[in-house]
């Protein structure tokens, strides 16, 4: 029995024309099959134009419309089904009132799964077969027609891609000798996702073939990953099922704990359960030397079957990081001509966990040192409404603009900053963490925006900074250097380089309404003040950045802040956004958006500036961005 669903009211039934203008492949269900599936389907357009089976003067545009199809296709197969795939190419001819169409074909053999969509329906739908979700809104836009068959044991997602300027189908003409792009595909296909099927022969053979294909998608799948578990898992869907039926890795604790197992993998997925408890506990002992080489050992897997296994060491330098573990149960033992390509495998492997494990240190310096860098809340002024956003470019890691509003002790008087430290990382988490307490402790102490200023440029020339930022280099510095695997601290030679731009004001609420603003811009980008008829102008002058020269003299500007004034701040990520060759302030470019946002809350002022930001250029922002917005009322 057969039910079909079709999208656009086109009836297809599957056509078994000439074996020459169709391709198929097997694939499994892992997340390489939508990979291996796009370099078959391109490889078999390439094989079919070559040949002249198809003639035509848009090849690249069909081809790469047919590879966005069948990667959605297969993802979703994987994703949602969970099973092995089975795509197929087909050419069909002109027949009546449809064109000629390369018709693309994904099969699963989980049919009581839903096919993910969030395209237009099916103008029929497969009693209980619910339709919806994601996936499938990019193949309805694509495809002239698209639907969903259903035999037993068996779901095909079909799409058809209209021939849309070929100059038609042509016959086929004898294939010269050599590798076809067709089967160029296939072994691909194969390489990334291969098939469960294995013997002695076909060791050999791949390893010959294929060896160097894999190792480079290996490297480049395994290089992309941030989580040394994530590292683990795709290692296991690498080698299982192709040169192994089954593999386990524990991963080392980096400070003493023992060996955890982080991923067991085995081609059948019903024995993964029971190989986990085969496994359980540590790993197996291993020789210290020589690391990453193949080692023999005994486990109790399969049960009483003949089988066999073999261990490696996952290093980076001289560190050990784990252990992987793979076994074979028919036919047993790991051909020699495998070994040296698993053990340049498993270096891979190693390195792509020191590599996840440094990012991962990385990362936790920088969440502790941002902790430190910005204040978990700023306070609210009388008499004035604030708005503040702070993006920065890398979520996660310090960056060097901070931002503060504080009460600066008796008397009324309220202070507010916005700096930015030169660079990125440790280096300028520390200046930026001992910066912004620096500026509230002198204005504690009563000195005034001036002199504030002129006494933390010196903190900024004192030694006592270098002592600080050798502090936060030597921490980082092991992280880098075990990227390297040299094991030593990466030195840091020269002096490190301490400018800071800041912006630094001090308000005082007047008795009649607004509020009396005396501030400094030390390298900053200017202030702006808005007021109610519209005029804009900046509200400081230029000075030298701090932590350049000694023995400057600073000085400050007073003005009053008056009901329905606005005073925007903002850091050079605003005023320095790029799109080309053009920056946001080009041409006073941020006063002219200030200009617009006449009669705008503080809160709406600072939306519509971060919008102006955004949408200036195409790509995100690529430094920090942050901007206060100061409204008296």
């Amino acid at each position: 029995m057969q039910q079909e669903t079709a999208h656009r009211s086109v009836h297809l039934l599957p056509q078994r024309g000439d074996t020459r203008s169709v391709a198929r492949t097997s694939l499994p269900g892992n997340p390489l099959a939508a990979s291996a599936a796009r370099r078959f389907v391109r490889a078999a357009l390439a094989d079919w134009t070559r040949l002249g089976t198809v003639t035509t003067r848009g090849t690249d545009r069909l081809a790469d419309d047919a590879v966005l199809v069948v990667s959605e296709l297969a993802t979703n197969a994987v994703v949602h089904a969970g099973t092995g795939v089975e795509v197929l190419a087909r050419l069909d001819p002109a027949t009546g009132d449809d064109p000629a169409a390369l018709v693309i074909e994904v099969s699963d053999r989980h049919p009581a799964r839903a096919v993910r969509s969030d395209g237009p329906e099916p103008e029929s739908t497969a009693p209980g077969e619910p339709e919806h979700g994601r996936g499938l809104q990019l193949v309805a836009t694509l495809a002239a027609a698209w639907g969903i068959t259903y035999r037993q044991g068996l779901k095909t997602v079909w799409a058809r891609l209209p021939l849309d300027g070929f100059d038609g189908l042509g016959g086929a003409v004898p294939s010269p000798g050599g590798e076809t792009a067709r089967q160029r595909g296939e072994r691909d296909a194969e390489i990334l996702a291969p098939s469960p099927r294995r013997s002695v022969r076909d060791d050999r053979e791949w390893v010959g073939r294929g060896a160097l294909s894999f190792l480079a998608e290996a490297s480049d799948l395994l290089a992309g990953q941030l989580d040394e578990d994530m590292v683990a898992a795709l290692a296991g869907q690498l080698l299982v099922p192709r040169l192994a039926d089954w593999c386990a890795v524990w991963l080392d604790g980096e400070s003493g704990p023992a060996p955890r197992p982080a991923r067991v993998w085995h081609a059948d997925e019903s024995a993964v359960d029971d190989l986990r408890e085969a496994l359980a506990g540590d790993p197996p002992r291993l020789p210290d030397e020589p690391r990453g080489t193949a080692v023999p050992v005994r486990v109790a897997w399969p049960p009483a079957r003949a089988g066999s296994a073999v261990a490696f060491r996952l290093t980076v330098g001289a560190r050990p990081l784990g252990t992987l573990l793979l076994g074979r149960e028919a036919p047993p033992g790991v051909p020699d001509e495998a070994i040296a390509l698993l053990e340049d495998f498993a270096r891979r492997v190693g390195l792509a966990i020191g590599a996840a494990r440094q990012y991962t240190r990385q990362a936790t310096i920088s969440r502790v040192l941002q902790r430190g860098l910005l204040p978990a809340q700023v306070a609210s002024i009388p008499g004035v409404d604030s708005s503040l956003v702070y993006e920065p470019s890398d979520e996660g890691l310090a960056g060097g603009d901070f931002y503060d509003i504080f009460p600066a002790g008796s008397g009324g008087r309220w202070c507010f900053m916005l700096g930015d430290v030169q660079g990125s990382g440790p280096e300028a988490a520390v200046v930026t963490g001992l910066a912004r307490p620096w500026l509230r402790l002198l204005a504690r102490e009563g000195y005034q925006v001036a002199g504030v200023l002129d006494r933390l440029n010196g903190l900024l020339l004192d030694d006592a900074l270098e002592a600080a930022e050798a502090a936060a280099l030597m921490a980082a510095g092991p992280v880098v250097a075990g990227a390297a695997g040299t094991g030593s601290v990466v030195a840091h030679e020269g002096p490190q380089s301490r400018f800071l731009s800041l912006l630094y004001g001090e308000l005082t609420p007047l008795p009649e309404g607004g509020v009396r603003c005396t501030l400094a811009c030390a390298g900053h980008p200017l202030p702006l003040l808005l007021r109610p008829d519209g005029t804009v102008r900046p509200a400081a002058s230029s000075q030298l950045l701090l932590g350049v020269v000694e023995d400057v003299a600073y000085e400050s500007q007073t003005f009053e802040l008056k009901p329905g004034d606005t005073l925007l701040c903002v850091t050079d990520g605003v005023t320095e956004r790029r799109s080309g060759q053009r920056m946001f302030d080009d041409a006073d470019g941020l006063a002219q958006a200030l200009a617009g946002c006449t009669g705008l809350t503080a809160r709406a002022v600072a939306d519509r500036i971060r919008q102006a930001v955004h949408t200036f250029a195409e790509a995100p922002p690529d430094d920090d961005l942050a901007l206060l917005v100061l409204q008296a009322r």
